[in-house]
């Protein structure tokens, strides 16, 4: 049966009531042994393992991410076609409108 946090003691701190479980070590420890790192509550000897195991892992490469440089791709290609049938509508425009007698 899971104990209650109410009814536990610190591990370092016997004389004192935990407040909080480390989710690595699952060690219950006091106000004053556990503390937040990146939005969750972790003891010190499991954070300075987790820092000690992410400084000796290798950078990891960036992947270059293609959806954008697709869609960039498109884009330009799209733009291209509008441009090329307005101003191949343009071109096929009479030279007699230019001039204003097509309306004479």
């Amino acid at each position: 049966m899971a104990s209650l946090l109410g009814d536990t003691t610190c591990v370092i701190h016997p004389d004192r009531q935990s407040v909080a479980r480390c989710p690595s070590c699952r060690q219950f420890f006091c106000e004053e042994c556990i503390t937040e790192h990146e939005g969750r509550l972790i003891c010190a000897n499991c954070l300075r393992g987790s820092v000690h195991e992410a400084a000796a892992a290798p950078p990891r490469k960036r992947a270059i991410q293609l959806m954008p440089l697709l869609q960039l791709g498109f884009a330009l290609m799209i733009g291209w076609l509008l441009f090329y049938l307005v101003a191949g509508t343009l071109a096929d425009i009479p030279d007699d409108f230019h001039d204003g007698t097509i309306w004479e």
